[in-house]
């Protein structure tokens, strides 16, 4: 992965180059605590939006905060459970951490692997720096603003990524496995004259990243999320050459009132 970056200053002088090994480590620690609770019983509750929670979502969360209090004391953080638990910072126009522990908790429960840790850097309203782990899948990506993408396999190497042209017969659309709504989608795809060569699904942020690493070509998202489902995706997606909208074209941004995201498209090398 190619170091350089862009200048991080508002973050305590730190840069991608420097915060990417910590982040990486803290991943990996918040993914092995999820996998103890993956390989026992264990209990599935309801948070106040009826959206289930477990003990995995929450250790997890416990290690990322106490992690990045330690790299950046300085820098708040949004993380669903302590959103969901009424815990939730004032960041204003300052750099803040979007957190979501466990991306994908009903994949999580289904015990299909689909799902994700997911920590992003947000300056200036954009997610500079992200990093998702499957720990199930034992598969890691990141990026950086300016510094590129990669993918971390089983052999613990970082591969750079890219996203792809799509191929001549068409692209292949992702949707999400958990909140698919096929009208809206398929409206959306005709509207604007795509033709699609094959259909995925899969859960949590892991779209993004296979976006990103030239395995599909578009995610349209027509459901709702909020910001911590995709910083760190959209991150890694930008860094890898792709890009994520609003339907009427302006980037996603961050830091919005209610951190509840607009419908929005993730795409490759693609336009319009």
């Amino acid at each position: 992965m190619n170091p350089r970056g862009s200048d991080l200053s508002p973050v305590a002088g730190l840069t991608p180059q420097r915060l990417m090994p910590d982040l990486l480590s803290l991943a990996d620690e918040a993914g092995r605590s999820i996998m103890q609770v993956y390989a026992s019983p264990f209990e599935v509750r309801g948070k106040a939006d009826r959206s289930p929670v477990t003990d995995a979502d929450q250790a997890a969360e416990a290690i990322i905060l106490a992690g990045l209090a330690l790299l950046t004391p300085d820098v708040p953080v949004v993380a669903e459970e302590e959103v969901a638990a009424g815990r939730v910072p004032v960041v204003g126009t300052n750099p803040f951490w979007l957190v979501d522990p466990l991306d994908g908790t009903k994949e999580f429960v289904k015990r299909n692997g689909e799902f994700t840790v997911n920590i992003a850097l947000i300056v200036e309203g954009r997610p500079v720096l992200g990093v998702v782990l499957a720990p199930a899948l034992d598969v890691l990506w990141c990026g950086s603003q300016g510094g590129g993408a990669a993918r971390r396999g089983r052999d613990g190497a970082l591969q750079p990524i890219s996203t792809r042209q799509p191929p001549a017969d068409g692209v292949t659309v992702f949707a999400s496995r958990s909140h698919s709504i096929y009208s809206d989608l398929d409206i959306w795809l005709r509207n604007n004259s795509y033709k699609v060569a094959d259909r995925k699904q899969a859960g949590s942020s892991l779209k993004f990243c296979l976006l990103a690493a030239g395995e599909a070509d578009l995610y349209p998202r027509f459901g709702p999320t909020m910001e911590w489902d995709t910083a760190a995706g959209q991150a890694v997606l930008e860094a890898a050459g792709g890009e994520v909208v609003t339907p009427e074209g302006p980037p996603l941004r961050y830091g919005k009132a209610g951190f509840r995201n607009p419908h929005f498209i993730a795409r490759g090398k693609i336009g319009g």
